[in-house]
């Protein structure tokens, strides 16, 4: 018997946007360097600060670097190349994410597979110059780290993260290192077949099973599956959501609003 618990990792356990929304920078300037010569720090700084409040969008981290290039066409009429940037707004942008994706990716000649590498090289350049700014660009959410090393439960990272950034960043700031048949990162496949594969696990049977998750996309997603109906699912009310979707939770009986203060308590 016992207790499992899929974590995802950030919004979760890491509030990582500070350096995902740096690198995606750092990525739309080598990506389209013509578009950023009469760009200054201050318009740099701006579009960062509002990469955090439109940061809920993003299940994928190449996604940031399309943000990045939208809130720059949207500050600077004169580069601007898309259809959909004129008039726009961060809450626009928060609405409706999922219809201006493909229409920039299609007007600027982008594809996922192009963009997922090139920002995972972004990132691994970054790390592999200055280990510690990499770092340092991320934080543990308060009690996380007592939370994974005090854990009585069985602990699984479920997350659209490479593995490795993961694991460095627990290493890090946690002090905690998750065995790697345990994280399923970027390339795992969809997280409603990762928990149904885990809940198949001979070694599991039994176990009562929790699915932490700060994305209510992603929790809607598995109740559409009745063969995920054993999970418990908790939104957390501390991570990239919206207050619309933590209301909009609260009248999902499947869905449980979770506290950070509650959280450490239920890995133990």
């Amino acid at each position: 018997m016992g207790d499992l618990y899929a974590l995802d990792f950030d919004g979760v356990l890491c509030d990582s946007c500070g350096e995902s929304s740096l690198s995606a920078v750092k990525a739309a300037k080598i990506r389209w360097p013509h578009l950023f010569e009469g760009v200054d720090l201050a318009l740099e700084n701006r579009i960062v600060d509002q990469m955090h409040v439109i940061r809920p969008v993003v299940e994928t981290g190449y996604e940031n670097i399309l943000l990045v290039r939208l809130l720059l066409e949207i500050h600077m009429p004169s580069i601007r190349t898309s259809s959909v940037a004129e008039g726009l707004t961060v809450d626009g942008i928060l609405e409706n994410w999922l219809k201006l994706k493909p229409v920039i990716m299609n007007e600027w000649g982008q594809t996922r597979e192009e963009l997922v590498p090139f920002f995972e090289k972004i990132r691994d350049e970054w790390m592999e110059t200055d280990l510690p700014g990499w770092i340092g660009a991320n934080r543990l959410y308060p009690g996380i780290a007592d939370a994974l090393r005090f854990a009585s439960s069985k602990i699984y990272i479920v997350t659209t993260k490479p593995s490795r950034y993961a694991d460095a960043l627990l290493r890090e700031l946690a002090g905690v290192t998750i065995p790697a048949d345990r994280m399923y990162g970027l390339g795992s496949g969809p997280k409603v077949k990762v928990l149904k594969k885990l809940q198949k696990l001979p070694e599991h049977e039994g176990m009562k099973l929790h699915f932490v998750e700060d994305r209510l996309a992603t929790l809607k997603n598995v109740i559409k599956e009745s063969e995920l109906d054993g999970w418990n699912l908790y939104l957390v009310n501390w991570g990239y959501n919206t207050p619309k979707e933590r209301d909009e939770a609260e009248n999902i009986p499947r869905i449980r609003l979770l506290e950070l203060s509650d959280f450490s308590s239920k890995l133990k």
